[in-house]
């Protein structure tokens, strides 16, 4: 469970609002360096965005888990542009820095990343991460 790691928003996000979840078992990780995690300038801008967005105000955003996990991270120039599309073009950079970095792509929405665009990359469920499948 400490291959390296890029984290698709939604995996923060969902964290943030079930802290007893398996994707906050992650963060968790992370923030106690036992996963390497990495970002790039437009994922970290994505974070932010997100996770301050005015409709999750009331559900305690931004998490205060959050500069802690950016502080932590490893921070790479921003990757490549992804050679294949997907079912949204927002997403590719979440592949393309996991390529660069041969980190795993762990994301609650597999189907944003099907099997034809990721060029070798391996994207799991945040359970499948934790329980090791690869």
């Amino acid at each position: 469970m400490s291959r390296a790691l890029v984290l698709d928003t939604n995996v923060l996000v969902s964290a943030a609002l079930k802290p007893e979840s398996d994707l906050a078992r992650i963060v968790e990780h992370v923030l106690l360096r036992q996963i390497p995690v990495y970002v790039c300038p437009s994922i970290v801008l994505e974070y932010r965005a997100v996770l301050n967005r005015p409709k999750f105000r009331p559900k305690g955003f931004p998490p205060s888990w959050l500069p802690r996990l950016l502080q932590v991270a490893f921070h790479e120039p921003e990757p490549a542009g992804w050679p294949l599309g997907g079912p949204d073009q927002d997403d590719l950079v979440f592949l393309s820095l996991a390529k660069a970095s041969g980190a795993v792509l762990v994301t609650g929405n597999l189907s944003h990343f099907p099997e034809t665009v990721r060029d070798g990359v391996l994207v799991v469920s945040p359970a499948a991460y934790l329980t090791g499948v690869e």
